[in-house]
């Protein structure tokens, strides 16, 4: 579409034979969503949490009706623009479009008829290898009347608030529930966490703490704790150590934060003897379901190295790339984030983006996708990486976010969570096992999913082993 603020309509007598006008579009789950619920054609094909492949791969193929319907997007605003009407219109069906697929449309004037009616030839290839997957002739009344109008923004819409991470649990649930080591679940929220995902089949919880603190929650909330373990110790710290030494005994495969310092958690994980190392450093990542992006975003590190050097780096890149597997992303793309997408010798996080960029290249990170540096913008939109002429496998798709430091980490994951209305899921990674940890204003949601994730991964950690 034209890039200005208004439109300007063509009449009949405006428009002459071999006229042209083009646009592009990315076809995403979302509009498919967006078109399911205005048609009523709910088609599970066309939404792929429900379709799975004979590869196991999942798949959302655009309704052909969608697909078609781009061509009326050049009719009503450019070509002929305002006051255009159908009065005719066949379609032939072509090759299937499916999230994902960049699409150009394209419309051409081939006879002007009596009555203002304009012939045109339309039609609608994928980029990636100009396949057709609509064609067909229209002929449309054209306006009579010269016409200008403000452009309208294109509506935003949220049809679900958190459709990943649903699918998450429904997947966590398959799985054998995961032994995990509650630590000091003494207040309302983190106690609740634990039996919520005890009642929805992901985790088996030991309790540690205070009997006395943890029972009167329990008693408050009329929730029931028979044939849950509890392990009396009212010292946090004590109480953090004790849950490893859980993990260490092979009586529980997970950690979980409750009411206590974070430092208190990390420094048993990490203690020496019979602590929970295993090479690389504990890293954090945000996991978060953002409305209207048709993928998890992994956000990371956000709590725990607050200014990484590079060989951090790396393993923050690794430790991602790692549960993002175990979530689901086959091959996942990591946009390493930074001011600028050129490196800039003056801004250290570029350098270290490029250096992330070429130790993937090298074999030193595997099992993703990396890329960088990239700033914001064409980390994760298509449109602008192409502005800035960034081609990539990366760039408008990143999964994976890796932040220069922990300031700006927190910074992103709190801005999609309370101004985008993000789930956010947390976990510490790099250690033996998963350690959840959420934050105290997670809500019930956010909770099960951190939960969830951390079963899909040990599970993955356990099949490899």
């Amino acid at each position: 579409m034209p890039n200005h603020t208004t439109f300007e309509n063509k009449t009949y007598d405006e428009i002459n034979i071999g006229d042209e006008a083009t646009l592009t579009r990315v076809a995403t789950e979302q509009d498919f969503l967006v078109f399911a619920n205005a048609s009523g054609n709910l088609n599970s094909l066309h939404l792929s949490r429900y379709v799975q492949n004979g590869d196991g791969k999942r798949t959302a193929y655009a309704p052909p009706l969608w697909v078609a319907s781009l061509v009326s997007a050049i009719f009503g605003n450019i070509l002929p623009g305002v006051g255009a009407r159908y009065r005719h219109q066949t379609f032939n069906f072509g090759a299937r479009c499916i999230a994902g697929d960049v699409l150009d449309v394209k419309v051409k004037v081939t006879d002007k008829l009596a009555d203002n009616v304009i012939c045109f030839d339309t039609e609608i290839r994928r980029q990636s290898d100009n396949e057709v997957l609509i064609s067909g002739p229209a002929e449309i009344y054209a306006p009579a009347k010269k016409l200008c109008f403000d452009a309208l923004k294109k509506p935003e819409l949220m049809l679900e608030t958190h459709p990943y991470f649903e699918e998450l649990i429904r997947k966590a649930q398959k799985e054998a529930q995961v032994v995990t080591a509650v630590v000091a679940p003494e207040e309302e929220k983190s106690l609740g966490g634990a039996i919520l995902a005890k009642q929805n089949g992901i985790i088996t919880p030991i309790l540690v703490g205070s009997e006395a603190k943890i029972r009167a929650v329990a008693k408050e909330n009329d929730w029931d704790l028979d044939g849950i373990e509890i392990i009396n110790q009212v010292d946090h710290a004590r109480a953090a150590n004790m849950a490893v030494d859980l993990i260490a005994e092979g009586r529980a495969g997970a950690m979980m934060k409750g009411h206590l310092h974070t430092d208190d958690l990390l420094r048993a994980a990490l203690r020496k003897v019979n602590g929970l190392r295993a090479g690389r450093r504990f890293t954090h990542v945000f996991v978060m379901d953002v409305p209207g992006v048709d993928h998890p975003i992994l956000v990371t590190d956000a709590a725990i190295n607050i200014q990484p050097d590079l060989k951090t780096k790396a393993d923050i890149v690794q430790n991602a790339i790692d549960v993002a597997i175990s979530i689901g992303i086959e091959v996942p793309k990591v946009g390493i984030l930074s001011a600028v997408e050129t490196v800039n010798p003056d801004i250290p996080s570029s350098l270290d983006a490029a250096l992330l960029s070429k130790m993937a290249d090298r074999g030193q990170i595997t099992g993703g996708v990396v890329d960088g540096p990239l700033a914001m913008d064409n980390a994760v939109d298509l449109a602008a990486a192409r502005t800035k002429g960034i081609t990539s496998e990366v760039a408008g798709h990143a999964e994976i976010l890796v932040v220069p430091n922990l300031d700006a980490g927190n910074m992103l994951a709190k801005q999609l969570a309370y101004i985008s209305h993000a789930e956010p899921a947390g976990l510490v990674l790099g250690a033996s096992v998963p350690i959840i940890l959420n934050s105290r204003s997670d809500g019930d949601m956010a909770r099960l999913a951190s939960c969830a994730i951390a079963s899909l991964h040990h599970a993955r950690i356990g099949k490899k082993a």
